[in-house]
């Protein structure tokens, strides 16, 4: 299975962006699909889950009312739509298949050790 993730790019405090993370090779309805992101000197953290219908959503607390996942099974696509972007966002982003947790860790990758090249994101004015 393969995960891609794009839509990343340089943007300016308060901007927006959206990801964009297309499956293949994968059942993409049987799994949740979540977003982490790592920046430099921090390892990496759970950002957003979406359930396999998209219907069960999770956020990290500093991402809440800015970022909202969801998810087209028919396209294997999951998405972030990224507002109100601050430099504290700046990190690389990856998507992976995911168990969704209520928690403070948001989500835990079914396939540790498995990631994708990723997409970057950097908030500066």
């Amino acid at each position: 299975e393969q995960l891609q993730e794009s839509g990343g790019g340089l943007v300016q405090p308060g901007g927006s962006l959206r990801l964009i993370c297309t499956a293949s090779g994968l059942d993409f309805d049987h799994y949740a699909v979540a977003w982490f992101r790592q920046a430099p000197g921090k390892e990496r953290e759970g950002v957003s889950c979406s359930g396999r219908s998209g219907r069960s959503t999770y956020y990290a607390d500093s991402v809440t009312g800015r970022f909202t996942i969801s998810r087209d099974n028919a396209k294997t696509t999951i998405y972030l739509q990224m507002n109100n972007l601050k430099p504290e966002d700046t990190a690389m982003y990856y998507c992976a298949a995911a168990s969704c947790s209520g928690g403070s860790t948001v989500a835990e990758p079914l396939f540790p050790g498995y990631w994708g090249q990723g997409t970057q994101v950097t908030v500066a004015s």
